[in-house]
């Protein structure tokens, strides 16, 4: 192993010893209670499988046979969820096929911040993931599955999904994908045709048709945003079957992927003789292995708040200071959209899942002795599934890459750097992703132009009043402010400041996701402005610094006169209500910070008792 990998591998299991191990205790204790359908009453019993067919009732009077719960984001408005539509009936059958039996346990909402950016909705996206993550664990409450299988795609409904499946953890489950889209329009088409309707050259319609060419057909968004992130994480952690995150939807492999991961999870249950829950199978090293995967890839910057909280279901203690050290060591290796021109589909094309975890466990960047629901051991997911004779098989992927342009060697990289990099200084911790960023952008030291929303902005390009160098700060964005919306409104006019000549960053408590781009963007200042951060206190013509060279973000202001500065206020209460955002007050209050990933509901160290307990 790479010693820095090992080194921060070691950092966090010590960190997490007494955490991770009143997590392994409470699971053990629900494991211990055998399957769960045997404490049912026999009212209770009948009621779980009152609506099943004569033999699915037969083997869960058994007791014998297992019982797979399925839990769906399954949608027909969002292309990623509509393939799922016909995942029930695949499932049962191959269910039935092994003698076992599949429910489906619930349904959990799926939003789309393609369809709600810069609507009020956005607000309500980040909290999602919580909520998520709670009405999984209201299906699969009923103690009537022996496992489980997770259909989730996009951005917040895959980091709910595993934070259930841990809180759940002594069951085994398997994480089913749907596929991307095919490809469309080339994303340096669509990127042009947005830029030139910020800039008033194009009009909505050709705007319409560009996006409408890019977003096509049922599927995955192409780009690597958080979506294509969120299934190249999950792989590479082991939850997936080996190569099934980028098969297209509609395709004989797809159902057969599909049937597959049903009949693996029958053999991981509890009833049987390869037991291995989920909350055992991830383990320290899985959690580095899905961080590398991520930084290796130039993934989306939200998993620097997902995957915190998904390590903390689990009883991890990750932070900032682990993606930065691990980016440090870790290559990029992928030219994707938006840090290529590629995109999804020319990945898989290249090589994929198989040759990306190759090359890197090939030069000791993965660990390679961990659990999967494929079997013991990460090698065996550089082997890719096919259809040979009508049946599914598994062969050995390539052992180099199909198109280096796209996806190349860990030691052949594009940059020796994973393209993250955590900043601090007195306005506070802030994470940029650099992978994307032109030769010559890092470091920007220039006034402060101050907004309280993206519109503000918006508004400001129109007028032609930002066209100078400017450090633009977009404050009152975060967390308990209003729901750390993602601020992607404003990637197209920075990018045509940056093209006009001008040197410009962002500065913001808020998100920009999957899709930062060419634009230095400090996002997810943490403390946010609302909750005592120094962002409330600058102000227009402040001298401000951003350096992701040397890890700096600085407020170029007399501490004394900073001191004696009044802190901004703002009447929020127009987010607070319309959109369903009257009904998420609770929740929003009581949102951690983004670093410790801007959970409403998994416990930190100083909250946990003897017994697994604290306040969520």
């Amino acid at each position: 192993m790479h010693p820095v990998i090992q080194k921060v591998t070691d950092r966090i299991a010590a960190r997490s010893e007494r955490s991770r191990s009143v997590y392994l205790a409470r699971i053990e204790k629900a494991r211990l209670k055998g399957p769960h359908r045997g404490t049912l009453s026999c009212g209770n019993l009948a009621h779980g499988f009152a609506a099943c067919g004569k033999q699915d009732k037969s083997d869960l009077r058994s007791l014998t046979k297992a019982n797979i719960g399925i839990i769906s984001s399954y949608n027909d408005m969002l292309s990623a969820h509509q393939p799922y539509e016909h995942y029930p009936a695949l499932i049962k059958a191959a269910a039935n096929e092994v003698g076992s039996v599949a429910q489906f346990a619930g349904g959990v909402p799926a939003m789309c911040d393609g369809v709600t950016q810069g609507q009020p909705g956005m607000e309500l996206s980040l909290m999602s993931r919580d909520i998520i993550a709670m009405a999984a664990a209201v299906g699969l409450s009923h103690n009537m599955f022996d496992g489980g299988l997770m259909l989730g795609i996009c951005d917040k409904i895959v980091p709910g999904l595993l934070m259930a499946a841990f809180s759940f953890g002594h069951l085994p489950f398997v994480f089913v994908p749907a596929g991307p889209m095919p490809s469309g329009i080339p994303n340096k088409e669509k990127a042009r045709v947005r830029q030139l309707f910020a800039e008033g050259k194009a009009s909505k319609e050709e705007l319409l048709e560009a996006e409408s060419a890019s977003y096509h057909s049922a599927g995955t968004c192409t780009f690597y945003g958080t979506a294509n992130s969120n299934q190249l994480v999950v792989e590479m952690m082991g939850l997936h079957l080996p190569g099934s995150s980028f098969v297209n939807p509609g395709t004989e492999l797809r159902d057969e992927l599909t049937k597959a991961a049903t009949r693996q999870v029958t053999r991981l249950t509890d009833l049987g003789t390869d037991y291995m829950p989920i909350g055992k199978l991830v383990d320290v090293k899985s959690i580095v292995n899905g961080l590398v995967g991520l930084l290796a890839t130039g993934g989306s910057t939200n998993h620097t708040m997902h995957l915190i909280a998904v390590a903390r279901s689990a009883g991890f203690l990750i932070n900032w200071d682990d993606f930065a050290e691990l980016s440090s060591v870790t290559p990029l290796i992928t030219r994707i959209y938006p840090n290529g021109q590629a995109d999804i589909n020319h990945f898989q094309q290249a090589g994929g899942m198989a040759y990306l975890i190759r090359t890197l466990l090939d030069e000791g960047l993965l660990h390679e002795d961990v659990q999967t629901v494929a079997g013991y051991g990460l090698r065996r997911y550089t082997q890719v599934p096919v259809m040979q004779d009508g049946k599914l098989v598994w062969v050995d992927g390539p052992t180099e890459s199909q198109d280096p342009q796209v996806l190349t060697s860990a030691a052949t990289p594009f940059k020796h750097h994973g393209g993250l990099e955590v900043l601090s200084g007195n306005l506070g911790r802030a994470v940029m992703k650099t992978s994307a960023l032109r030769e010559g952008t890092a470091v920007i030291t220039a006034p402060a132009v101050v907004f309280s929303s993206q519109h503000e902005l918006d508004a400001a390009f129109k007028s032609g009043d930002l066209n100078k160098d400017c450090v633009v700060v977009v404050r009152f964005q975060g967390p308990k402010a209003i729901g750390m919306p993602e601020l992607h409104k404003l990637t197209p006019p920075l990018g045509v400041l940056q093209d006009r000549g001008f040197k410009v960053a962002l500065v913001t408590d808020g998100r920009m996701s999957g899709a930062s781009g060419k634009v230095p963007a400090a996002i997810h200042v943490t403390p946010e402005a609302i909750e005592g951060g120094l962002l409330a206190k600058v102000q227009n013509g402040d001298l401000v610094r951003v350096d992701a060279e040397k890890g700096v973000l600085e407020l170029l202001v007399d501490a004394k006169e900073l001191t004696e500065r009044e802190a901004e206020s703002i009447d929020l209460s127009d987010s607070y209500a319309g959109m369903g955002r009257e009904i998420f007050g609770g929740l929003r209050a009581q949102l951690t910070g983004a670093e410790e990933g801007a959970c409403a509901l998994f416990y930190t160290e100083d909250h946990l008792d003897a017994d697994g307990g604290g306040h969520g």
